[in-house]
């Protein structure tokens, strides 16, 4: 494991730009061994489509919701963003760009793969005859408890995320990077270690994103800004190259603009760029292209004032 700092080879001029478009031949027109680090979270091909409604709750005398000490509220529905999940050959889909990741992977580089369990076994099978079964590093599980339990089986509470290095000889992991966690028996290992906390393990306790957090934008598949910083802060250093060519919401640009460091962004869904356009509004040291985001930074600044 070696700490790599600056960008990798070829990737000076593609710093924070967020793309509009086929992931796949922009792919192809990025340079070889370019990028530092993958983090990607595809469409999981459950074959239906994903959407997720946006509300707003206002307190009102007779609404339709109770809350804390019994004060009513009405709730506003304000938008409903969704995509089409379903694709009649998601390997084959998924191939071609997977094999342009491996490529502009620097020879240090990692790639975590978020997928669900529906997919993951056979998506192993081809990362592995991609990169190789040698260079699988881990499957990490973030686990979380939120929404809805069948009764007919065990409730499905988990994600499944897939690490894979270019070489596994060299490759960056910063262990003393990582926000350390509470151990769950801290009378077992001493006061000075319980007041450190101790390393994650591939298994990941982390909540989705809550429906009214602060930190919601509305995206049907937006992830955590925990998980994406642990993955970012441990897998990449300062002024490293992050890509993200299915980005969603965004979630990754956000916390390399925290971590210091540097990103691309692609994906081909108008909602999820004029999501990214209210996220990053003033953000001046990003590059769109393709798409421009003024529009929608005018109209959520509207929104905001009045």
């Amino acid at each position: 494991m070696t700490n790599h700092s600056g960008t990798a080879t070829g990737s000076d001029n593609m710093r924070n730009r967020i793309c509009f478009g086929d992931n796949l031949p922009i792919l192809q027109g990025m340079p070889t061994s370019s990028v530092d680090l993958v983090y990607i979270d595809p469409p999981f091909n459950t074959g239906r489509r994903q959407g997720r409604t946006q509300i707003e709750t206002i307190a009102s005398h007779d609404g339709d919701r109770t809350g804390f000490q019994g004060r009513r509220y009405d709730t506003v529905k304000l938008g409903h963003k969704s995509f089409d999940d379903q694709f009649d050959d998601f390997l084959a889909f998924l191939e071609p760009r997977l094999r342009e990741a491996h490529r502009v992977l620097a020879p240090h580089g990692s790639l975590y793969f978020h997928i669900d369990y529906r997919e993951v076994h056979y998506c192993k099978i081809l990362l592995d005859r991609i990169f190789g079964r040698d260079c699988f590093l881990n499957e990490i599980i973030w686990a979380y408890d939120y929404g809805a339990r069948t009764k007919k089986k065990w409730p499905t509470k988990h994600d499944n995320i897939l690490l894979y290095v270019k070489n596994p000889n060299d490759y960056i992991f910063n262990a003393e990077e990582i926000e350390r966690i509470p151990y769950m028996a801290p009378g077992l290992v001493g006061p000075e270690k319980a007041a450190r906390g101790k390393l994650p393990t591939d298994t990941w306790w982390h909540t989705i994103v809550p429906t009214n957090g602060k930190e919601k934008t509305g995206y049907p598949t937006q992830k955590p800004v925990g998980v994406l910083t642990r993955i970012i802060q441990a897998s990449s250093s300062r002024d490293n190259l992050v890509l993200d060519f299915f980005a969603g919401s965004g979630t990754v640009g956000e916390v390399c603009l925290e971590l210091d460091r540097n990103f691309i962004l692609i994906d081909n869904n108008p909602q999820a760029l004029e999501v990214m356009a209210r996220r990053f509004g003033g953000k001046q040291e990003i590059e769109w292209i393709g798409f421009d985001p003024i529009p929608h930074q005018t109209a959520h600044l509207q929104q905001v004032l009045f």
